[in-house]
């Protein structure tokens, strides 16, 4: 069945439509509401999606996206080069670093392991986490991997894999939110609040 639209129209909702989480229907919303803006807007769009795929690339000490080698973050000298906070993507360091509160240094997986997706890991970035570690001066490893079964998969073999190093291996507590209620909370959730409790 051919496409109603005209085909830089049709083309256009095809390359959204590639993004996560873009069906069909938000891929045409998407196109339409591009349409309407001036055509500056559109190539300003265009020029930052090119910048940003031309001009990013990986720390080689953190493995997370940057437009430096080494990044912002790794240069930074009044952060604690002794702790190292690993997370899964670069969006979660973005999301720990929001909170103000952590000082230290980061890796970032590039993921999680998914033998259900073909992720072992071979895949992830722990051959860099591990040199790290062995090059000395790291006396604790946060392990900050979500708390799904990739995660949990992931921080588990990476605690095995680090036991070696004599490093001390943490995992962030998880319970909770702020303003939750006992009774929406599910069990693992309720389970992991009172492993989590600490002394007040």
């Amino acid at each position: 069945m051919s496409s109603p639209y005209a085909l830089p129209i049709a083309r256009l909702i095809d390359e959204l439509c590639k993004l996560p989480g873009v069906g069909p229907k938000t891929g045409q919303r998407l196109a339409f509401h591009l349409l309407h803006r001036r055509p500056e807007d559109a190539r300003s769009l265009a020029q930052a999606i090119l910048d940003a795929t031309e001009q990013i690339g990986t720390c080689s000490v953190c493995q997370n996206l940057t437009d430096t080698d080494p990044c912002a973050i790794c240069r930074d000298s009044a952060r604690d080069g002794s702790v190292i906070c690993v997370v899964e993507e670069p969006r979660d360091l973005a999301a720990m670093e929001r909170t103000g509160e952590y000082r230290g240094r980061y890796h970032v997986l590039q993921g999680a392991i998914s033998p259900m997706d073909g992720v072992g890991p071979e895949e992830l970035r722990i051959r860099e986490l591990l040199s790290r570690v062995q090059g000395g001066g790291v006396r604790e490893v946060i392990l900050a991997t979500n708390t799904d079964v990739e995660g949990e998969t992931t921080a588990m073999y990476l605690a095995r894999v680090l036991k070696p190093f004599q490093v001390s291996v943490t995992r962030i507590a998880r319970g909770l939110p702020v303003g939750g209620d006992l009774d929406y909370a599910d069990q693992v959730t309720l389970a992991r609040a009172l492993e989590g409790r600490r002394e007040v």
